[in-house]
């Protein structure tokens, strides 16, 4: 059949395919995540390999039962629970209790997903409900500085919070970088995520829009504070490269389900996701605030997505 015939065919929508599927944007989406887990795990020790695992199978299963209950149609092969798993994973500790890592990715699927109808429906980034939960429920267990304590430096965030911005001179920038910090088993591994974004930016699986605006935001307010007192608050740099800042930006506030679709939509839920983050590090009682900000700007998104162009020859 012609080129032309094709496209002349009535069929039900969408009429032109472009051969992107769920399974190969998962798939991409897990590949970007190679360089921050290889790098976790160099950090931190196979036990960082063995959290991630442990929370992908957890959600497969938990997938595959929750749709077994629903009498639908079995498609974990589509790697969705998967990629849910591993990122609610990159915020855990590296040496998290087995049973945190099976709550909260089991958590991950049915109150992330399951509940609000599956895969696609969800309004709140699926990983960062389950991190919440876990998060006010048992603080200790998920707390980087206790599960870590046998490194001699602190999770920086923590620094700042306790301690102060005279407190920061242990840290060398090319080092956080680097991911020679604590953190997130992968959420603090800045120069595996931000090649991992690069390639799904590139590769057009994201919005560019979201993760960049999302730093702009996370830079612009913590500039304006730093510029108010900098021996009071800490630089936009150190913002940007410490916590979940850039895992948040390419991973977590791109989640299609619960961003905005429009350019100006997902300019603007950035733009307010990045201030909110510093906002919550310098008003509030939790050290990082990346998935808090997330999680308040997902609930805004319907709101954003109605700013939209009007149509031609509309008043």
């Amino acid at each position: 059949m012609s080129d032309i015939a094709v496209r002349l065919t009535v069929s039900p929508p969408p009429h032109w395919r472009s051969g992107r599927t769920i399974q190969k944007m998962m798939q991409a989406h897990l590949l970007a995540l190679v360089p921050a887990l290889a790098m976790g795990v160099a950090m931190f020790g196979v036990k960082a390999a063995s959290v991630a695992g442990l929370a992908g199978l957890v959600a497969v299963l938990t997938e595959a039962a929750c749709l077994k209950l629903q009498n639908r149609d079995l498609d974990v092969d589509n790697f969705t629970a998967l990629y849910a798993g591993i990122l609610f994973a990159f915020l855990l500790p590296a040496t998290a209790p087995w049973w945190l890592v099976v709550i909260g990715a089991a958590l991950t699927i049915t109150l992330g997903r399951t509940v609000f109808g599956g895969f696609g429906s969800n309004p709140i980034c699926a990983p960062l409900v389950a991190w919440a939960v876990c998060r006010l429920s048992w603080p200790a267990a998920m707390d980087i500085d206790l599960n870590l304590s046998h490194f001699l430096i602190n999770y920086p965030p923590d620094q700042l919070k306790h301690f102060g911005v005279e407190s920061l001179w242990q840290y060398d920038y090319l080092e956080l970088f680097l991911g020679k910090q604590l953190g997130g088993l992968g959420a603090s591994q800045v120069a595996g995520l931000l090649a991992g974004g690069i390639f799904l930016t590139v590769t057009g699986w994201i919005s560019g829009f979201i993760a960049m605006s999302f730093l702009a935001g996370v830079a612009v307010t913590a500039g304006i504070f730093w510029g108010i007192d900098p021996n009071l608050y800490a630089d936009p740099l150190f913002h940007l490269l410490t916590g979940s800042t850039v895992f948040g930006a390419f991973f977590l506030a791109t989640d299609a389900a619960s961003s905005p679709v429009g350019k100006i939509p997902q300019i603007l839920f950035g733009l307010i996701a990045g201030a909110m983050v510093i906002i919550i590090r310098v008003y509030g009682i939790y050290a990082d605030g990346v998935p808090f900000a997330i999680m308040i700007a997902n609930l805004l998104s319907p709101l954003l997505d109605r700013i939209r162009p009007k149509p031609f020859g509309g008043r």
